[in-house]
């Protein structure tokens, strides 16, 4: 299959002649479409599409749109087209718990993952070394109740400076403010353990073992002002029995963590998630 050079991503009500429409405007561009989902939500009524081409080398995302105009007005859409040599510039955050922060900078640096690590941001000084090696930037902002604010202050100069288009909450162990949640509406990603809300709080998994849960996983989603309820992008289980010890559920916990974060943050970086209310959709 070609290497597409664009994504295009659509929604709007669903009308007849829609998808034809769409693929006409692409073709007239000298443009071929090498890949293309859709779905259609018969519950709200909303159409949603990927599509995925190959390009003039003169083509640009500004000269796609003027084009792409008279197809958008007609049809009432809402798109998006992202130039896939421009990689996603993202900023990590992240506590004392490394295995999401490894995994992310490993897959980066293999390019698994179609994105550019700014920098490394966090409220403590254990991963300063092992971001630094990478030749990463690192930031130190230890938040307290007192200086909360200006910490967040702080991030928001690094995101403007930085160019940052995404946030990854690497068990970053501190709750960011309803404002700056609300700013960065569709780029925040986060991860947590899936047996919220039942095991809320310090030590989930201790408690998990105590209550002989069978599996352990996790969830990665967008971040909102509701805590821990954004709309999931990705969310997998591991399983696990009666003689599996508190560190075994920890282990498998963490391992679910940093494989669930990073097909999030893939799916995102590669454009193939879509907000729709509080859900998402996300095409393969």
């Amino acid at each position: 299959m070609l290497k597409p050079d664009f994504v295009l991503l659509v929604s709007c009500v669903d009308r007849k002649g829609l998808v034809a429409a769409i693929a006409t405007s692409i073709a007239a561009q000298d443009c071929n479409i090498v890949e293309s989902a859709q779905f259609d939500d018969a519950v709200t009524g909303r159409f949603f599409m990927r599509v995925a081409f190959t390009a003039p080398e003169t083509m640009t995302t500004d000269r796609f749109n003027e084009a792409f105009l008279s197809v958008g007005a007609a049809y009432d859409i809402e798109w998006n087209v992202f130039d896939l040599k421009v990689k996603t510039r993202a900023i990590v955050m992240v506590s004392k718990g490394g295995h999401c922060l490894n995994d992310l900078l490993y897959r980066t640096a293999t390019r698994y993952l179609p994105m550019e690590v700014t920098s490394v941001v966090s409220n403590h000084l254990t991963w300063q070394r092992r971001v630094e090696h990478e030749g990463i930037p690192f930031y130190h902002l230890p938040v307290t109740a007192e200086n909360k604010a200006e910490q967040e202050a702080r991030l928001r100069d690094l995101i403007r400076e930085q160019k940052a288009d995404l946030i990854i909450l690497a068990r970053y162990m501190q709750v960011l403010s309803d404002d700056i949640c609300r700013e960065l509406t569709g780029r925040v990603i986060n991860i947590h353990h899936s047996s919220l809300p039942a095991f809320k709080g310090a030590m989930p998994y201790h408690r998990a073992y105590e209550r002989g849960v069978k599996m352990v996983g996790a969830t990665g989603h967008y971040v909102t002002a509701d805590l821990d309820e954004g709309p999931i992008i990705a969310q997998d289980v591991s399983m696990v029995d009666h003689a599996d010890t508190v560190e075994d559920l920890i282990a498998q916990g963490q391992e679910t963590e940093s494989r669930v974060l990073t097909r999030a943050v893939k799916a995102h970086c590669e454009h193939r998630v879509m907000l729709n209310g509080h859900r998402t959709v996300v095409f393969k």
